[in-house]
């Protein structure tokens, strides 16, 4: 189930944005970020304030399921040469919007929906929370800061990148296809004693919370663990062991 609520989840968007904003003062935001190369910082800071708007919208208007063509989350190339002086009111806004939003919302309801069955304030709680913690890191990154987050976040980071990340993968990329019949992952974290295995011997992948006979397993800090699953860096640093080759093929095809 994760490590964290939904009250919490709300906060860390609001309390994650500030930090991120803290980070940015004075910055130049016209830099590459070279986890998003098609973006400059400017480009990726509108990117994460229009998601936390569109979402609100959709939760606070009770839409029954996602409607993408409210998002301008990804039509961000116009923005350039804004400042952090500028950005940072306009991205706690934002954070501010969407967790006063959703707060008071059941967050079992069925509206914001994006895979049938699974209530979306509940699913877009967790997304947005994580969206803003890996979008500091990437700004961070770009800007050579270091970085630092609560243990129990990255568990739940962990967490939505296994169950749910993945699974909107598999429906949406047809090359994830290309692995079945391949072998099975083991991923297991040193710091907060988590593990997993993807399995993908047999028709269809499967999730297991659990240590299974697998192909390759890996092992390292959780978040160089989400890192290298986030594509934002390679395996090495991480304990492999097994076939490295299924490994690298698995990350490419999961890429997010």
């Amino acid at each position: 189930m994760g490590s964290l609520s939904y009250e919490e989840r709300l906060a860390i968007i609001v309390s994650e944005t500030s930090l991120l904003v803290t980070g940015i003062e004075g910055a130049d935001l016209s830099i590459p970020v070279p986890a998003t190369p098609n973006w400059t910082l400017n480009q990726l800071l509108r990117h994460l304030g229009h998601a936390h708007r569109w979402i609100a919208q959709m939760v606070g208007e009770r839409f029954p399921e996602v409607d993408r063509s409210l998002s301008k989350a990804h039509s961000v190339s116009e923005y350039t040469g804004e400042t952090a002086a500028e950005l940072g009111p306009w991205l706690i806004e934002g954070a501010s919007l969407i967790s006063d939003t959703m707060l008071p919302v059941d967050r079992r309801a069925m509206i914001a929906v994006l895979r049938p069955g699974e209530p979306g304030p509940d699913f877009w709680s967790r997304r947005m929370a994580h969206e803003t913690v890996m979008h500091r890191w990437d700004a961070f990154d770009a800007l050579g800061l270091p970085f630092e987050v609560d243990e129990r976040v990255a568990y739940d980071t962990l967490y939505e990148w296994i169950t749910a990340i993945s699974q909107i993968i598999f429906d949406l990329r047809p090359a994830v296809s290309e692995l079945l019949g391949s072998g099975a992952l083991h991923f297991e974290t040193t710091d907060t004693a988590q593990m997993w295995t993807v399995d993908f011997s047999g028709t269809e992948p499967r999730l297991t919370e659990d240590e299974e006979n697998w192909s390759v397993a890996v092992r390292g800090p959780v978040m160089d663990i989400l890192l290298a699953l986030y594509r934002r860096r390679g395996a090495e640093g991480l304990e492999v062991t097994g076939d490295a080759g299924l490994l690298a093929k698995f990350l490419d095809a999961m890429r997010f």
